[in-house]
């Protein structure tokens, strides 16, 4: 995951430098109490209270920018989780914005520049799940973080979209975003996918990682009937990804495999003597998602970036299957 690095001005940091605790980056509390037509969203960290008519949102969390868009809410400021630059979201977000946003940090955020945006609710519902960051962003503005008992960066596009919906007064048409990516993952489905094992990894600093159960990306290929890997799925470890070493390698051959290098190309994987050696790809079925648009659409756990990736992806399966 790419870090968008946010600019404060000079002015601005003098601003919001009374704002912040010495040495901490802490910010005063400056939450207001609920403004009459106040709505109650439930989060892991329990109830919060949002604005009936947000104006000002800010979205910090994995494609939570790219919901509101879908919901029609354009952010003031945003996180580029995927490192789009520009307006930091995807091309299947492309023209939602008549403004583009103030881009900001992602792993460690920027109390102070968000804190100047004087924001009225701040969205964070696909991030690390850390409460100390709720509470900081808490006394900036209401905050919409991950939903009960998932793991960090585990929220799915489902609830992601139920929880924008419902900070923003869009429920009906956060339910029709569901509707819609769910009809396009059913008419999608074919009857070789159904039960067949995948595992998805992806590559980075010279090494490998399985995404488990609870990743946008697993979630994705079992909607489609695949199921993943057991082997893969028993590295379960509160997290949504696991590293493999070398030696575990060969943990990633399943009925289909389907890898993406992170921060390279597909030649990485190709020239890999010893990932070209495990099973599925000796018998066709390793597929490498090279193309950036594709591999991040199929990352991005967004409706928009969902059905985008349903459309490019499916035929690709089918292929690397002998379909």
């Amino acid at each position: 995951m790419k870090s968008a690095l946010g600019r404060v001005s000079e002015a601005a940091v003098v601003a919001a430098a009374a704002l912040v605790l010495a040495g901490c980056g802490q910010v005063e509390d400056n939450s207001s109490p609920a403004a009459p037509g106040a709505r109650t969203v439930e989060t892991m960290f329990g109830p919060v209270e949002v604005p009936a008519t947000p104006a000002k949102v800010v979205a910090l969390g994995w494609s939570d920018a790219e919901t509101a868009l879908a919901l029609g809410v354009r952010p003031i400021a945003a996180s580029d989780w995927l490192g789009f630059g520009g307006e930091g979201v995807g091309p299947w977000a492309a023209g939602r914005y008549t403004t583009a946003p103030r881009i900001l940090p992602t792993l460690e955020l920027d109390y102070a520049a968000i804190s100047t945006l004087a924001p009225d609710l701040i969205l964070n519902t696909r991030s690390d799940n850390s409460e100390e960051k709720f509470k900081e962003l808490s006394k900036i503005a209401p905050t919409v973080s991950a939903p009960k008992d998932v793991v960090a960066y585990g929220t799915s596009w489902r609830q992601q979209t139920e929880l924008v919906a419902q900070a923003l007064g869009k429920v009906d048409e956060g339910a029709k975003l569901i509707a819609e990516v769910d009809d396009a993952f059913a008419k999608a489905k074919d009857p070789a996918f159904e039960g067949k094992s995948v595992a998805v990894g992806a590559h980075y600093s010279d090494k490998y990682s399985a995404y488990l159960r609870g990743d946008s990306r697993v979630d994705f290929m079992e909607s489609l009937g695949f199921k993943n890997k057991p082997e893969v799925q028993a590295l379960a470890n509160g997290s949504f990804s696991a590293d493999l070493s070398r030696e575990q390698i060969e943990l990633l051959s399943a009925d289909l495999t389907v890898l993406f290098p992170i921060g390279s190309d597909g030649a990485v994987l190709r020239e890999d003597a010893i990932l070209n050696q495990i099973p599925s790809a000796k018998a066709g079925h390793l597929l490498v998602l090279d193309d950036p648009n594709i591999s991040n659409a199929f990352s991005s756990g967004s409706t928009l970036g969902t059905k985008y990736a349903i459309d490019k992806t499916v035929p690709m399966f089918k292929t690397a299957l002998g379909g």
